[in-house]
């Protein structure tokens, strides 16, 4: 029959001849185009929801799980000649010597030039080698945390930054309610991780492992300290331990800080820790059970409870703050024009005044 569509149809009871007229079949035609249709959109859909899925996955793990293995961006950049790495010369973990002078005073520059209530203060420009700003920078004085730099400094020249370190009794040897990164006796951590959390946490008890493993024993890690000052020239130095915890034969100078932190810079592991607001860890337990921790920043320019003046880039630096030390700060700036400044203060009545007082040595900063 004209304009009559018919098709087999099987049923429990066999097969069932069915015949529709053409207006009928065209609809049926269109309505299952449209199904498929919806069935097609449906299935891209939830392959795009999936893809978004798999790549929000891939963004914790590559920004949050991993991050600490990737070095951030410099504000310095490596090939900076003031870090004595010259172009077309390949980078490795530590950089050669970045300057064979220094900055050199005999005495108080500029002390007049801004009212300064912390006992001592100094501005060195590290790309003219010039002291632009001291403020009784010879005078020995309790370092704090300041002292952590010295500990990196021996720990990156020396040791092995791939060893994993098992943690003894030796890390719960400091004072009370110091500053830790809580790791436990029996934990597996590797030594680059203990000088992040060193530096970043400023953790005593990361301290005393590092020198308990690069030393040997704390006693002669403490000898090699003494030995490194020496070599440094930073003759108003003496360490009795790796942390700057009190002790009346551990003291330092202003002026043997910046030898110090400039001899640390040589290295790319210490630029990169202190360039971090935190640092993300994966170590294990004596049982074998996972830790997996977060270290904060101390540094108050990083935590947004300081702001630089505004011709002031801020690269990082390290804190320290004890009864006997006050508040204490080492600062890696640099101006506008990439000249970078390494700015001192010991002994600031508290932390509001070191960082107050820290923007006033900054603001000498000229552009």
């Amino acid at each position: 029959m004209s304009g009559v569509k018919c098709t087999n149809n099987s049923t429990t009871n066999g097969s069932e001849r069915s015949c529709y007229t053409e207006r009928e079949w065209a609809r049926i035609n269109a309505k299952e185009t449209e199904e498929k249709k919806k069935q097609k959109n449906l299935f891209f859909i939830m392959g795009l929801l999936l893809l978004i899925v798999l790549l929000m996955l891939y963004m914790v793990y590559y920004f949050v799980l991993r991050s600490h293995d990737y070095e951030l961006f410099h504000t310095f950049q490596k090939t900076d000649t003031v870090f004595g790495i010259q172009n077309g010369v390949q980078l490795s973990d530590t950089a050669e010597a970045f300057a064979s002078d220094l900055c050199v005073t005999s005495g108080n520059v500029n002390d007049g030039a801004i009212a300064l209530k912390a006992s001592e203060g100094a501005l060195f420009n590290l790309e003219d080698n010039r002291v632009d700003y001291a403020k009784d920078i010879f005078t020995s004085r309790s370092p704090a945390s300041l002292t952590k730099v010295m500990t990196a400094l021996v720990a990156l020249k020396y040791g092995n930054l791939d060893d994993i370190v098992t943690v003894t009794d030796t890390a719960l040897d400091i004072e009370y309610d110091s500053s830790v990164c809580d790791i436990k006796v029996g934990d597996q951590i590797s030594l680059k991780q203990l000088l992040y959390g060193l530096l970043i946490a400023s953790g005593n008890d990361a301290a005393m492992m590092i020198a308990e493993h690069v030393g040997g024993s704390v006693d002669n890690f403490v000898t090699m300290m003494n030995e490194e000052a020496k070599e440094l020239g930073a003759t108003n130095s003496h360490f009795a331990n790796p942390h700057g915890l009190t002790e009346s034969e551990h003291y330092t100078s202003a002026y043997d800080l910046y030898l110090i932190f400039n001899a640390a810079m040589q290295y790319d592991t210490f630029m990169d820790i202190i360039n971090r607001t935190n640092y993300y860890a994966e170590y294990t337990r004596g049982d074998g059970s996972p830790v997996a921790v977060t270290w904060e920043t101390t540094n108050h320019y990083f935590t947004g409870e300081a702001k630089s003046p505004d011709n002031v880039i801020v690269y990082g630096g390290k804190t320290g703050t004890t009864d006997d030390a006050g508040a204490c700060l080492t600062l890696l700036t640099k101006d506008l024009y990439g000249t970078p400044y390494l700015s001192v203060i010991m002994n600031a009545s508290t932390k509001e005044d070191l960082y107050a007082e820290m923007n006033q040595i900054l603001s000498m900063i000229e552009n």
